[in-house]
C-alpha cells in the first residue's frame, strides 16, 4: 500500500490540497457499529476486524500514524447482556460492558502484527474545553510518538448526548482536527454521498468529490440510520464541515467489504471532501485569531530560540503579566515589549510565575507535581 488513497481524476484536478492526500502522514479511521457487530452471533465480526487489523498494520509499516475511532460498545454490551430495551440507563450499562470487549477485540487482532493498542475514551466536551483539549491532544501525540494505535470511543457510559444522537462521526472529525490528521475515513454501510437516497430514488447520482459544503450539498444528507448505527449521512456531513475547516480531507467509504482500507487504496468508490488548507496552517490560523489573556516576556536567548522554531521553556521567561488559565492564549514579547509570537500556554499564570526563569527539571520540585517541559509548545505557537 504505497499511498492511502490514489486520487480519482476529478480529485487530482480539484484543488491544490488534494495533491498532499497521497502523502498522508496521519490518518483517522472511524468504524460504525453495523460494521463491527455481527448481529447473528451477537458478537464482534471477527473476520472483518482481522482484515481491518491487517490494513492498519500495513499503514503502520508504510510509516503512517493511525487513530481508530470505533463505535460498537453499546451493541456488544447489549449482545452480552441480552438487552433489547432502549432505556438510557440500559444503554449506558451496555456501553460499560461492551467497551471492555471492544478494546480487547482490537488488541487481540492487532497484537499479532506487532501493533500496540491504547484505549482512549473521550466526549465532545474534551475538544471544546481548552484545558481538556490540550490534555487530550498531548496524550494522543505521546501515544502516536510511542508507536501505538489509539482506539478512541465516545465515553458512552456518561455521554448521554452521544447515546441519544450518535456523534461518533463528529467525534472522529474532532479527533482528526485535534491531532492534525491529513485524512479522515468514515467507514460506513454506504459508499459515499448521493444526490438522493439511492435505495429509494433510481435517479440518485454518486458524488465522488465535494469541493465546498454548500447548503445544497448539506440538504442531501437526510436523516436515514441503520438498525445499529445511531448516525446517518447528516452527521457525516457535519463531520465533514469540522474536518475540512481544520485542514483535514475526509472520505465516506463502504466499509463492509473485507480489507476496507486496502479497497479505498485500490480505488473503491468513495466521496472525498476537500479541505481549503492543511492541518498545520488551519491550527495556526485558529490560534492567531484568539484574543490573548496575558503576556509573557522572554530574554534574548529565548527570543532567538523562538525564531528558530523552538518551544518556549520556563528558563527563558523574565516576566508574566495578566491572569490566564492553562490552555489560554497569550502573547510572547521581548524585553522592549515587541511582539514575538502568540500561543496556548500549558500553565496557569500563577504556575508560570512560579517556574519563570527555572530549568524544566526543576518544575516538579517547585510546583509539587510533575509538569510539562515547555511553557508553550511550538505546535501551539504562531511566530
Amino acid at each position: 500500500m504505497t499511498s492511502l488513497a490514489p486520487l480519482p481524476e476529478a480529485f487530482e484536478a480539484a484543488a491544490s490540497p488534494a495533491a498532499a492526500l497521497a502523502q498522508a502522514r496521519r490518518v483517522v479511521v472511524k468504524i460504525g457499529s453495523s460494521l463491527l457487530f455481527d448481529a447473528d452471533r451477537r458478537a464482534v465480526a471477527a473476520d472483518w476486524l482481522a482484515d481491518l487489523a491487517g490494513d492498519i498494520a500495513e499503514l503502520r509499516r508504510d510509516g503512517r500514524e493511525v487513530i481508530v475511532v470505533s463505535s460498537g460498545a453499546v451493541a456488544l454490551g447489549r449482545g452480552r447482556l441480552n438487552l433489547s430495551t432502549s432505556r438510557l440507563q440500559d444503554k449506558q450499562a451496555a456501553a460499560a460492558v461492551g467497551q471492555i470487549r471492544l478494546a480487547r477485540a482490537y488488541e487481540e487482532m492487532l497484537a499479532p502484527h506487532g501493533v500496540t493498542t491504547a484505549q482512549v475514551l473521550l466526549t465532545l466536551e474534551d475538544s471544546t474545553d481548552r484545558r481538556r483539549y490540550l490534555n487530550s491532544r498531548a496524550t494522543m501525540q505521546t501515544l502516536l510518538g510511542l508507536g501505538t494505535v489509539p482506539i478512541v470511543n465516545e465515553n458512552d457510559t456518561v455521554a448521554t448526548d452521544e447515546i441519544r444522537f450518535g456523534d461518533n462521526d463528529r467525534l472522529a472529525a474532532q479527533i482528526a482536527v485535534t491531532c492534525g490528521a491529513d485524512q479522515l475515513l468514515l467507514l460506513s454501510d454506504v459508499d459515499g454521498l448521493y444526490t438522493a437516497n439511492p435505495k429509494t430514488d433510481p435517479t440518485a447520482r454518486h458524488l465522488p468529490v465535494i469541493e465546498a459544503l454548500t447548503p445544497e450539498i448539506e440538504a442531501m444528507g437526510g436523516d436515514p440510520v441503520s438498525g445499529l448505527s445511531k448516525g446517518g449521512m447528516k452527521t457525516k456531513l457535519m463531520a465533514a464541515r469540522t474536518a475540512v475547516a481544520g485542514g483535514c480531507a475526509m472520505a465516506i467509504a463502504e466499509g463492509s467489504v473485507l480489507n476496507p482500507l486496502a479497497a479505498v487504496a485500490e480505488g473503491a468508490r468513495v466521496t472525498w471532501f476537500l479541505p481549503d488548507t492543511d492541518p498545520h496552517a488551519a491550527r495556526k490560523r485558529w490560534i492567531a485569531a484568539m484574543k490573548p489573556k496575558g503576556e509573557i516576556t522572554v530574554d534574548a536567548g529565548a527570543a532567538e530560540a523562538l525564531g528558530r522554531g523552538k518551544s518556549l521553556l520556563p528558563a527563558g521567561v523574565t516576566a508574566i503579566s495578566g491572569r490566564f488559565g492553562r490552555g489560554d492564549p497569550v502573547v510572547i514579547q521581548d524585553g522592549q515589549g515587541a511582539r514575538l509570537a502568540s500561543g496556548l500556554v500549558r500553565y496557569s499564570s500563577t504556575e508560570a510565575r512560579a517556574i519563570a526563569g527555572h530549568r524544566s527539571d526543576e518544575i516538579g520540585a517547585i510546583l509539587g507535581y510533575p509538569g510539562r517541559a515547555a511553557l508553550i509548545h511550538r505546535d501551539d505557537m504562531v511566530v
